[in-house]
């Protein structure tokens, strides 16, 4: 059924730019007495088929109905086929060879942009694939000591003890399972199409979440915290939205360096949840702000000497959450110093 509405699709763009250079041709033609200028519209019309249609049948078929085309209405004798005359033939080929190479070219500019985008997907999965072992370390960590205590000294805690452990043991298995479907949903990157489930989620008990999180993991780090005093719940994908938000906060303090303070705000603006993350260390040099979310670099270490980083998702792989929830992510440096990432989500689910 797909590959069916492709077809229609591809046919009926192909059709209407011809259509449409035809038509032009015969203005150019019977009203401006222009004849110079119709071989160039309709080697126009074929470049634009060639580059909004899929594969080369469109582009070549368009190539060889434009000869047609020109053959029957522009060259003498008008509105009849023919082969004959030694112009037509020339006229013909040159339009025809043009009309091929310029098929071709638009094939190869589509298989290098495919090439590229299939590289810079498998990156973004080699990130993610280098934070899973960081990211689900904790939880197991977790599991595994507190199932062994159990196992080990059963008889020697009480039953608060073992209830607590136990929950503790279900809240990070829950947390595993969720972060598994979501990581799996995330590798499955299909040029722009990334498959996200939203469910409004509010905005207090998002950053709550978070910051318990981050303060687990580093403890004697203070994050100063902006949010609206008012009820908001946005639309997002929760979990994922937290990895984005804690990957970025340990990137700031794992290399920004000379950082004394880490702000997390949120505000609300033109109908979307606007995330920001600022600090005020070394920042990032101006050259590479416009790379860091393209799988260039996964992380401020990456940017500042090269090292890799396995903390996080990986900056690229936050831009793609990001994407996929129909929003953009950028990097800025502030004026003071420091660093400032935002990011912006609607508040209805579109």
């Amino acid at each position: 059924m797909k590959k069916t509405n492709a077809i229609l699709k591809n046919s009926l763009i192909t059709f209407g730019i011809l259509c449409v250079c035809f038509s032009f041709s015969l203005v150019l033609k019977y009203i401006f007495h222009n004849s110079a200028l119709i071989s160039a519209v309709f080697v126009l019309g074929v470049y634009l088929i060639s580059v909004v249609t899929q594969g080369y049948v469109y582009g070549i078929t368009s190539a060889l109905l434009c000869v047609l085309a020109v053959n029957f209405a522009f060259d003498f004798p008008f509105f009849a086929f023919n082969f004959t005359i030694a112009e037509n033939i020339v006229s013909a080929i040159i339009l025809l060879v043009v009309t091929m190479m310029t098929c071709g070219l638009t094939a190869k500019v589509k298989r290098q942009e495919a090439i590229k985008s299939e590289r810079d997907k498998e990156r973004m999965r080699a990130n993610l694939l280098r934070a899973v072992s960081h990211d689900l370390r904790t939880p197991l960590t977790t599991i595994f000591s507190s199932s062994s205590a159990l196992l080990d000294n059963f008889e020697n805690f009480t039953d608060e003890q073992k209830t607590e452990m136990i929950r503790g043991i279900s809240e990070d298995s829950k947390w595993l399972y969720r972060m598994v479907e979501n990581l799996l949903s995330v590798t499955k990157l299909d040029g722009d199409n990334v498959k996200i489930i939203k469910v409004p989620t509010v905005l207090d008990e998002l950053i709550d979440s978070v910051l318990v999180k981050f303060s687990k993991r580093y403890p004697g780090k203070t994050i100063d915290v902006y949010i609206p005093d008012d009820f908001v719940t946005v639309p997002m994908d929760a979990l994922l939205i937290e990895q984005v938000l804690i990957n970025i906060l340990e990137n700031a303090v794992q290399h920004a360096k000379g950082m004394t303070y880490l702000k997390l705000s949120v505000f609300i603006t033109s109908n979307k949840a606007v995330f920001e993350i600022e600090d005020d260390g070394c920042g990032i040099p101006d050259a590479k702000l416009k790379e860091i979310f393209n799988g260039v670099y996964s992380s401020y270490s990456e940017i500042s000497d090269g090292r890799k980083n396995n903390a996080g998702i990986g900056l690229s792989v936050c831009a793609s959450i990001i994407k996929a929830h129909g929003g953009n992510i950028n990097a800025y440096n502030g004026k003071s110093g420091g660093c400032i990432f935002r990011f912006a989500l609607n508040l209805e689910d579109n």
